[in-house]
């Protein structure tokens, strides 16, 4: 039985135990922390449960598969809820809550938006079909040039909007400047500005109008929770409080872990799931990579980062379960965010209201609510231990003067605030970007850190860092994408893509 070591206990490297703990080798999983799930993990703070990171799914279909292909229900573990609208957007004055219902959306576009209702129907029709186009090239392998030659890549290619960013290939579809942002903010979950997103990705805003957001009952969490549970039942390990402190190799190849407390655990094969960055700066022996030294790995380019917000309340607000408020300035605040790296006078945020959804994340009363904005990674060099409290302040202030969730401060039972600082310092997230490395063309496909360290042998990559790149269903791709090819090496049955 091959022994495989899972650095890391995020969503990709859970996938991929799961996947290879069903096909009979043995698997452990080590994590540094006390918690499992990384940035998708759960937080207790008093009474409230929080997620720290991802608060909802798209695409389940995705995970549903990587629970199929180990053998297991996803739904005899998790408790899915579709949020319909699934987000409130508001701008100065006006507020818009998209369906997955596309009769209901096309009503609302007419009464706000009428000049757009054409342009709505062509981007759902157009968008599935550059999906079904890009879907073989994400779930596949990039470790090769001639991947570029390959049928799948040549048959996508006039779908990719080579030349377009995400902004200027909804300006074909759409006139209002609202509209096209409300199609546009989710090149934040890649951590990048929509003027430089490359507008391939305009299939993020057509996943979530296609698929929906789903909320698990108890917290996105419980899927990593759910995937820890499955490797256990396979009878591979979970270990908590076990930092990595080098990848142990030996003339090329990776033959185990050494821990920070001196001890050294032996396998097949390694998994790496820690934080791309932080990774191949820490964990490797120093001299083993070429391709990623610490010179090399500051030159490239990362995602932004996020000034979290976690707030126990003694009240329920009746309000949506995701609200997204735009800066009156959105191009100038991503700007900040992404170009200058300089906090900024109005940030975007987005608000977790989870508890009028699920009741299990706070008492009869009471409300657990996530406030996020988008902000620069630590490469700004901003003192955010200094900075925090008057960033904290605006941030409310903002809440009561452009949203229904007002007092907030005057219900605060419970309080936690992470910073960029935090995210590096506390979680190792390289610079504090907690979407990884962009997804700029140089950083896409084949130009991306490959699932498989060509360096080291024995050593694989899965999660944002890798192929196909960041947010759940890739990361949950990434850890197909690998697994299959550990099992492929070992003349194992593949895992089905």
């Amino acid at each position: 039985m091959k022994t495989v070591i899972v650095v890391g206990s995020g969503p990709g490297g859970l996938t991929a135990g799961m996947l290879l703990a069903s096909q009979g080798m043995n698997v452990t999983v080590v994590e540094k922390q006390p918690f499992i799930g990384g940035r998708t993990s759960s937080m207790q703070v008093g009474e409230f449960v929080f997620d720290r990171g991802p608060t909802f799914l798209n695409m389940p279909h995705i995970l549903e598969e990587a629970f199929a292909a180990s053998g297991k229900n996803l739904h005899d573990y998790i408790t899915l809820k579709e949020i319909d609208p699934m987000y409130e957007l508001r701008f100065d004055g006006l507020a818009f809550s998209p369906s997955t219902d596309q009769e209901k959306t096309k009503k609302q576009i007419q009464q706000l938006f009428p000049d757009d209702v054409q342009g709505y129907e062509r981007f759902m029709k157009e968008e599935d079909a550059k999906l079904q186009a890009l879907l073989p090239i994400l779930r596949n392998k990039h470790d090769s040039l001639f991947d570029y030659t390959k049928w799948r890549f040549i048959k996508a290619l006039p779908k990719l909007s080579v030349g377009k960013s995400l902004y200027g290939r909804l300006s074909d579809y759409f006139t209002d400047e609202r509209l096209k942002l409300a199609f546009t903010f989710q090149s934040k979950y890649l951590g990048m500005s929509p003027w430089e997103c490359p507008g391939a990705f305009t299939i993020l805003s057509y996943m979530e109008h296609a698929y929906g957001v789903h909320h698990p009952i108890g917290g996105v969490n419980q899927i990593t929770k759910a995937m820890a549970a499955v490797i256990e039942e396979y009878g591979g390990k979970v270990i908590t409080n076990s930092g990595v402190k080098k990848i142990l190799t030996e003339e090329n190849q990776a033959k185990g872990v050494i821990f920070e407390n001196g001890e050294t655990l032996y396998g097949d094969e390694i998994v790496m799931n820690a934080d791309f960055g932080y990774a191949m700066e820490n964990l490797l022996e120093e001299g083993s990579t070429k391709k990623y030294t610490p010179q090399k790995l500051q030159k490239k380019k990362y995602s932004c980062s996020a000034f979290m917000m976690y707030l126990g309340l003694d009240k329920r607000f009746d309000l949506p379960h995701h609200t997204i408020v735009f800066s009156k300035d959105y191009k100038k605040n991503v700007e900040e965010i992404t170009g200058t790296k300089t906090m900024s006078e109005d940030p975007s945020i987005y608000i977790h209201n989870p508890s009028v959804t699920d009741e299990t994340l706070a008492p009869p009363g009471k409300s657990a609510i996530y406030l996020l904005a988008p902000v620069p990674n630590n490469f700004s060099e901003i003192d955010w231990e200094k900075n925090k409290d008057q960033f904290r302040n605006l941030i409310l202030q903002q809440l009561e003067e452009r949203t229904e969730f007002k007092g907030i401060e005057n219900h605060i039972e419970e309080e936690v605030v992470f910073t960029p600082y935090n995210w590096e310092h506390d979680l190792n997230i390289y610079k504090g970007a907690t979407f990884s490395l962009a997804h700029n063309l140089p950083q896409m496909m084949y130009f991306r850190p490959h699932n498989k360290v060509k360096e080291i042998d024995r050593l694989w990559l899965v999660g944002g860092g890798t192929h196909p790149g960041s947010g759940l269903p890739t990361i949950i791709e990434s850890a197909r994408i690998t697994s299959s090819m550990i099992l492929e090496k070992h003349a194992v049955q593949e895992v089905p893509v």
